[in-house]
């Protein structure tokens, strides 16, 4: 892959402009990573990164913050719109964390990579293209754990009009590769659809040793449906996960249940395969429920798209990436990834506008979802490694404002995709 001569010219000004802001995002990251919040109540993430912004405006007035935005409480949006008329650029923000672990999953190096991709493509711009008009905006997008903030916020009208939007993702270093810092994934199924589901069976109580007949057990129905879904594995793809906790089970030993629950998550590598293996699911569900004689309810959570990447901005991104001298390769020969099988609420975006999630490596001393990985990802050198992937989108992101052939390209593939 060449280096395009757009490309080249940004490379400078954006590392330029990073090294300018270097302590605001050292700070930022520290913020984040040392006060973990869940889904929602990501309140001190939110305002620390709001005032980080407002406090940046006094040397840039342009940077226009909108704190709670789009109707959710820890969302933010942070524009910058230069000229009239003109693409527009979006960079997410994650910042919530996992219950017991804190950033188990390094959103604190998700967020501080964007918010710093988002200042240097705004303060290179500034000084490259003083005659375009363009907008670039930082999404801050709460509670990707669970609850769909990026769903919630691409139905309230976020991404509208957005022309591409960009983050970076962390993963454990591969063995015996401690060269490799990037990976720019377009490997189909990398990232899996997903449904969420809290089941309830409700029973009957009675006393469990003087009249058990006289009870329906709704815990039997959640070890019924453990087993039915148990074997159900046996049957589906490799590339499919199920996967699921007890999440209510009864009060007392000598109480037949006559409430029990689960939450279970169904994964598939797109939304048509997933639909079907969803059935499946809800049959042994249901199954259990006749099998034990119980009632049974289903509480839906907001379902994740697969993940759909844009090759244009793929490419663009490794190039760019090797041109600063970092080991960066194209995830589209089948290298596995320590994140095959998760899912995100990226995907629903990629489903709307042209999608880059890219993937950095850092030392951890366990997978994500660990607290190794939560110790990883407050480190140093973590932090670095995330700065770098940040300049890598940053300069992507001034190509796409700036580039009308590359612009079209990147348009092009989205829309082939899109027809797939």
């Amino acid at each position: 892959m060449q280096l395009e001569a757009t490309q080249q010219r940004f490379i400078t000004s954006v590392e330029e402009v990073l090294h300018k802001h270097a302590s605001e995002l050292e700070d930022i990251n520290k913020k984040i990573w040392s006060i973990p919040e869940l889904a929602y109540a990501e309140h001190q993430a939110h305002d620390n990164i709001c005032t980080l912004f407002e406090t940046l405006q006094s040397t840039n007035p342009a940077y226009h913050v909108q704190r709670a935005a789009y109707g959710l409480p820890t969302a933010f949006e942070v524009t910058y719109t230069h000229g009239t008329g003109g693409r527009t650029i979006a960079f997410n923000a994650e910042y919530d964390a996992l219950p017991n672990i804190g950033h188990a999953c390094g959103h604190n190096l998700i967020a501080t990579s964007s918010i710093a991709a988002f200042i240097a493509t705004c303060e290179a711009l500034k000084h490259q293209a003083p005659d375009l008009g363009y907008t670039v905006r930082l999404l801050g997008t709460p509670a990707e754990e669970s609850g769909g903030g990026k769903v919630r916020l691409l139905e309230n009208g976020a991404y509208k009009d957005v022309d591409a939007c960009l983050m970076v993702h962390p993963i454990p270093m591969a063995p015996g590769h401690p060269e490799l810092l990037s990976l720019a994934t377009v490997l189909p199924g990398g990232f899996l659809a997903n449904d969420k589901v809290t089941v309830t069976f409700t029973g009957k109580p009675a006393h469990a040793a003087a009249a058990p007949w006289e009870g329906v057990n709704a815990l039997d129905a959640v070890v019924a449906a453990y087993v039915n879904i148990s074997l159900l594995r046996q049957q589906i793809l490799p590339t499919q996960r199920i996967h699921g906790v007890v999440a209510s089970g009864g009060d007392r030993p000598n109480v037949i249940p006559m409430s029990a629950s689960v939450d279970y998550y169904i994964r598939s590598p797109t939304k048509k395969s997933l639909k079907t293996l969803t059935e499946k699911v809800v049959k042994c569900f249901e199954a259990a429920a006749m099998a034990t004689g119980c009632g049974v309810e289903f509480e839906w959570g907001i379902s994740y798209d697969d993940l759909k990447t844009n090759n244009p901005i793929c490419e663009s991104y490794v190039s760019v990436m090797r041109a600063m001298g970092h080991h960066t390769i194209m995830n589209n020969a089948g290298q596995a990834s320590k994140l095959t099988g998760a899912s995100t609420d990226m995907g629903n975006v990629s489903y709307a506008v042209p999608g880059f999630h890219g993937l950095f490596t850092i030392q951890t001393d366990g997978v994500n979802h660990t607290p190794g990985f939560t110790n990883g990802a407050g480190s140093p050198e973590a932090h670095q490694r995330c700065l770098a992937c940040a300049a890598g989108m940053a300069v992507v992101a001034c190509q796409i404002l700036t580039d009308d052939d590359f612009a079209r390209r990147v348009k092009e593939d989205f829309e082939v995709e899109a027809a797939e």
